[in-house]
């Protein structure tokens, strides 16, 4: 099992500088990933400051050598995927192939609807998946073409490829037990499962990831390696983090990527917050 942050990057977390230096005690303390949030507003509270996600990711990579990184996640639908290429190559460089490219349909109006774009579900699905082959068609650095609904790309090739090979690793957003995306991740590298019950609202048991897995494996294709990551709000005790941790290792889970949710992104909470990064891991 590896450990990740998923980190806001909104109030008093929206500082490059700062969640430079956050990532750099959380390499220190042996988390294995830092990735922040992706959002043009904070859900909830659209009057505070957001830092870009891919700026400060810039900045992390160069203060920090192992942990792997990322946005998380990325809503792909309100972007363009062509400069998403050349954004995320230009990272991995960076980092020298640290990162982890995380995609999803988006999941709040506020990010879509000002701002002109539609926020229809059928199609943010169309264009995630279309922005998917898309990304993957750029970066592999032939001419490259492709006619779909939203995008349409006439012989184009940008270099350099990746550092990664083959690609730099997708993961697709998925909650069980809704199953179309599940059958989106499985086409790609890896699905970061939310760990609520997307009917229920409770946790997700261990035979629930397990379930969850083994439907996303009825999908695969080929013998990559797929990583399975739960976003887990951590318990106070970490005795039973620890236990639980487990648990959904032996469901098939493959990182344990702790959510930062609180609403209160003011200076006392990042200060808490970093206290218990520097705690390490629940290993």
């Amino acid at each position: 099992m590896k450990y990740g942050l998923d980190i806001p990057t909104a109030g008093a977390f929206a500082d490059p500088r700062k969640l430079a230096d956050l990532a750099a005690e959380a390499e220190e303390a042996g988390w294995h990933g830092f990735f922040l949030w992706d959002t043009i507003f904070m859900p909830g509270h659209p009057e505070l400051p957001v830092v870009d996600p891919w700026i400060a990711l810039a900045t992390i990579a160069m203060r920090t050598q192992r942990v792997k990184l990322g946005a998380f996640l990325t809503p792909l639908p309100r972007r363009r995927p062509w400069q998403v290429a050349r954004e995320s190559v230009g990272l991995d460089y960076l980092s020298n192939g640290r990162l982890i490219f995380g995609a999803a349909l988006g999941y709040h109006d506020l990010d879509f609807i000002p701002f002109g774009e539609t926020f229809d579900p059928r199609i943010r699905a169309e264009k995630l998946d279309e922005g998917l082959t898309v990304l993957n068609g750029l970066w592999g650095g032939e001419v490259f073409s492709f006619q779909g609904k939203h995008y349409q790309i006439h012989d184009v090739s940008l270099l350099p490829k990746p550092l990664q090979s083959p690609r730099i690793p997708i993961w697709l957003a998925g909650g069980w037990p809704r199953r179309k995306p599940l059958q989106r991740a499985a086409s790609w590298d890896g699905i970061y499962l939310m760990t609520t019950n997307q009917v229920t609202g409770q946790m997700l048991t261990p035979t629930e990831v397990r379930d969850a897995v083994a439907y996303i494996n009825t999908y695969r294709t080929g013998p990559e390696p797929f990583d399975v990551a739960l976003n887990v709000t951590p318990s106070t005790d970490r005795h039973q983090s620890i236990e639980l941790v487990q648990q959904y290792r032996e469901a098939g889970a493959t990182w344990w990527i702790e959510l930062e949710t609180t609403g209160q992104v003011t200076e006392q909470s990042f200060e808490a917050y970093r206290e218990r990064i520097r705690r390490g891991p629940p290993e």
